[in-house]
Order: structure tokens, then C-alpha cells, then sequence
């Protein structure tokens, strides 16, 4: 990271000795000699000193965790209720800015047998008073993402680890403040990126480290998801859950020229190569599509309802952007989003090695040559190769729900860790790498799809640290409760 623009260009064959391709880079930027957003390369590019190693960390065991959460719309609330039935926790704070939002998570815990935890409700900003009383051990945040690290922030601040649901951080400044608190207080910052749980994933990746896909050469995620209901669905505060965004936030971040929610189809992959633990994610390239649908839709929604007209004319993000990464190790990796075209759900999730392929979308699928594996096979392959995590907590998981059990399996596995004082499957560094990816998109796209260097947040400890456990060899202790009393109904699953 702390080479020049022109040390990495040369790098990878950009500079000095093949000067007949330079103009080709060149020639797409916008503004020519003027290169556009470049505060994000140079943030990109301050990379403070490691004050602390937080991968492999093993904070002091915490028999009871008490939990404080930050937002609580339909995603929260729904965290809420999962932490219900976790044993080992206790729920001591609720912090949002609608008191209806505090009243039906209230009625969450009530349901559930579980005193009241203490309010936080009013202003934007309840959070800091929350993280300096001191109560809890953990914070965990489900706001909009503009929230994300000010609050991740606050809670390490106050001697509470932190849990930031996704994208952990909007900004290279932000990547780069969680790692320099998270290093300095010794308190986790963990991304709360579930798809890295879900059961396809988990399945695959406990293949990867048993040797199934012998050297994995190319990865594949993405986010495509049709969000026209949420992004223009108003919010009602008198309801604890609406199935809107707070003041509209998400149409408002559908602005952003970039990718701005990586890390879904990003962080199984990364956990698979080993991203941070063996391999690093050396430079990307990133190209969106010109807005075909979002202004459109605004205009129209204007025509049924007077309350869209403020949006009338605003420049939108295009409809598909997509990033192209290359490793250390020289893997590649290829992320896609698009949540503005009628296109039916998908994160890809695709492996490729040089024995195995796997791909979960549209059809779930594993292959060992050009012939997929038939249903027996598969079967064969679930039963050898289905890590521990799911054999222990995987049908619970499904009754509790949450995106099918993943939800409740990341939740469960994170307030384990914290309980056996283990290290977390997905640290300060994974939140800050994966999350990185939407300001280094915005830069790329900016400039005519120029590469990029990715900080190594790590600061080479990517070469020593260990990959994720899956073993449970360690842990595992912490049961559930109440699973009699369980709807998996109340469960987001956007």
C-alpha cells in the first residue's frame, strides 16, 4: 500500500516499458489529466500503523452477553427476536429513533418471557449515550448505513464490541477507523454478513478446506434483487416494522455511482480463498451500466403521488455495476449488484477450482467435470461434507428463520464465540476489506474503469493469520431456548 499510483500501474503492467497501452486507460477518463474522486485513493492509500494483530484475538470469555441494539426496523427487530432464543443473553438496551420501533421489540422481549431493557429513543444520536452507560458487552446495529460505523465506533469507544450489520462502512475513512478503534480498544468489530452462514456456503467452504476443490482458481457473487417495493414503499414511524427505509434512505444511497452493498456475494467468497488468512485481494477494476429504470420509476411514482416529486430529476446509479478483483495469489474473483431491473434473485455464489465447481444460482449445483453431480451424488457430498456448525444448530436455525436459518446460525455462532472467548470468524479486517469495495468501485467508475490498489488492512499479517475454524472443535457450547414458542413468519428475508 505504500506504493505511488505509477508503482502499482507498473505493477501490473501499466507503466514504464508497455507505454503503447497507457493511453488506452487513459483516453476513458472523463476529465483526462483530472483524475475524478481521487481523495478515495488517497485515503485508500494512508494506511496508519497496526497498533494490535485483531485477527485470531480471543477476547476475555463473557459467560452472559448483554446486548444493546441499535435500530430497529424490520431488520432489527427481527435480530431482536433471534437473540431470544439464544442462551447466554441478555437484552438491556434498545435504542431508536421511534419510540414505536422500542415499543414492539418491548413486546418482543415480553413475548418471550425476557424483562425490558432500558430505552434510548429520541434523536439520531441516542446511541452515544447508550455506548457511555456502560451496560453492554455487545452492540449490535441495524440502522441505516450512514449510522453503521459512527455507532460501531461509539460502542468500542465505550468497552462494548461491535456487530455492524452490512456494509459495514460506507467510506476508506471508515474502513480504516474500524481497524485503528478495534486495534486499539482490543474490542471486536464484527460485519454481520450472513450469507457467509447460509447453507449452500457453509457447505461448499467446509469443501474447500477438506481439499475438495483443490486450488480455487475464480469466484463469483453478486447482489440482483429487485427492490422497486422497498425503495418506494414510505415509511410509517408509528409501526415498529413497515418494510420501508427510514426517511427513504436506500433510494437516496441508490445515488452513489458504485457498488454500494458488496459484500453479500463477496464475503463467502473471500472466506473461501482466504482472504485476509493466507491470500489478500490485491487490486479491482469496477464498470456500471447507464440508469435505465430508477429515474424512470421516480417519475412515475411523482404522477401517483405528490410525495415523490422532490426526487424528480436526480441522477441515479446505473442498473448493473460489476467488479473485477484480482488476488495476491492471482485468483480472481467477479461481483455483480443490481437491484433495479426485473430480474429474479440471486447471489451466484460460484466456485471454481481446478477439481471442482460449485454455483448455487439460479439452480444449486456441483460439478467435477462437464457432468453435474446427479441427486445421490449431492446427497453423498451433503452428508460427507456438512460442517459441524449445521449439523448442531442447522434444523433450529430453520425454525427460527431468518433467510433460512442463516440469520439465526450467524447470531448463534457470534454470541458463542463471545461466550468461549474464541476468535471471530469475521474481524475488524473482513469488514473493513469487504466493505472497501463500494468507495474503490465509485473511484474505478469515476475513471474510465481504472484499477485500483485494495489496502491491505491486515498490513501483511494476511500471510501468517489463520483461516476461519469450522471444526467446532472449541465451543459450541451455547444452547437455545424457547424454540416452542418460535415464528419464523416474523423473520426479514430481503
Amino acid at each position: 500500500m505504500s506504493s505511488n499510483r505509477r508503482t502499482f500501474l507498473k505493477h501490473i503492467g501499466l507503466g514504464a516499458g508497455v507505454a503503447a497501452t497507457a493511453p488506452l486507460m487513459s483516453s476513458c477518463t472523463p476529465t483526462g489529466e483530472e483524475e475524478n474522486v481521487k481523495y478515495i485513493r488517497e485515503s485508500a492509500e494512508n494506511v496508519p500503523a497496526m497498533n494490535f494483530n485483531m485477527c485470531g484475538y480471543a477476547a476475555p470469555k463473557l459467560d452472559k452477553v448483554r446486548v444493546g441494539f441499535v435500530g430497529i426496523g424490520d431488520r432489527g427487530s427481527g435480530a431482536v427476536q433471534r437473540m431470544t432464543y439464544i442462551d447466554g443473553v441478555e437484552i438491556v438496551a434498545l435504542c431508536d429513533v421511534r419510540q414505536a420501533a422500542v415499543d414492539g421489540a418491548q413486546k418482543i422481549l415480553e413475548d418471550a418471557g425476557l424483562p425490558k431493557a432500558k430505552e434510548y429513543v429520541g434523536s439520531e444520536t441516542e446511541f452515544k449515550r447508550l455506548a457511555t452507560d456502560g451496560i453492554c458487552d455487545l452492540i449490535y446495529t441495524a440502522t441505516p448505513w450512514e449510522w453503521h460505523v459512527p455507532v460501531g465506533l461509539a460502542a468500542m469507544e465505550g468497552g462494548a464490541h461491535a456487530a455492524l450489520e452490512v456494509s459495514a462502512a460506507k467510506t476508506m475513512e471508515e474502513c480504516w477507523q474500524m481497524v485503528e478503534t478495534s486495534e486499539r480498544t482490543k474490542k471486536h468489530c464484527v460485519i454481520l454478513e450472513n450469507c457467509c452462514y447460509d447453507f449452500f456456503e457453509l457447505l461448499t467452504l467446509n469443501m474447500v478446506r477438506q481439499g475438495v476443490f483443490g486450488d480455487l482458481i475464480h469466484g463469483e457473487g453478486a447482489y440482483i434483487h429487485d427492490l422497486d417495493y422497498w425503495h418506494f414503499n414510505k415509511p410509517k414511524d408509528d409501526e415498529m416494522t413497515d418494510g420501508a427505509y427510514y426517511k427513504m434512505w436506500r433510494l437516496h444511497e441508490n445515488r452513489r455511482k458504485a457498488n454500494v452493498y458488496p459484500t453479500h456475494g463477496l464475503g463467502p467468497i473471500c472466506q473461501a480463498m482466504n482472504i485476509n488468512r493466507g491470500d489478500k485481494m490485491d487490486y479491482l477494476t469496477a464498470m456500471m451500466s447507464d440508469d435505465f429504470t430508477l429515474g424512470k420509476r421516480i417519475e412515475e411514482k411523482a404522477k401517483e403521488d405528490p410525495f415523490f416529486e422532490q426526487f424528480v430529476g436526480w441522477d441515479m446509479r446505473g442498473n448493473m455495476d460489476m467488479q473485477m478483483i484480482r488476488t495476491a495469489k492471482g485468483r480472481t474473483i467477479m461481483i455483480q449488484h443490481d437491484v433495479s431491473s426485473p430480474r429474479p434473485y440471486s447471489r451466484i455464489h460460484q466456485l471454481s477450482g481446478t477439481r471442482c465447481f460449485a454455483q448455487k444460482y439460479p439452480i444449486q449445483q456441483i460439478a467435477f467435470g462437464h457432468e453435474v453431480a446427479d441427486e445421490s451424488k449431492m446427497k453423498e457430498l451433503e452428508e460427507k461434507y456438512t460442517p459441524e456448525i449445521v449439523r448442531r444448530v442447522g434444523e433450529m436455525a430453520k425454525q427460527v428463520g431468518g433467510h433460512g436459518g442463516m440469520d439465526f446460525i450467524m447470531d448463534w455462532r457470534l454470541i458463542d464465540l463471545l461466550r468461549n472467548g474464541l476468535p471471530m470468524d469475521m474481524d475488524v479486517y473482513d469488514a473493513a476489506a469487504w466493505s472497501s469495495i463500494t468507495p474503490l468501485s465509485e473511484w474505478s467508475i469515476a475513471n474510465g474503469s481504472k484499477p485500483i490498489e485494495i489496502p491491505d488492512f491486515t498490513r501483511g499479517a494476511w500471510r501468517t493469520n489463520k483461516p476461519v475454524d469450522l471444526s467446532m472443535n472449541e465451543g459450541g457450547t451455547t444452547g437455545v431456548r424457547n424454540l416452542v414458542n418460535v415464528n419464523a413468519e416474523g423473520q426479514l428475508n430481503i
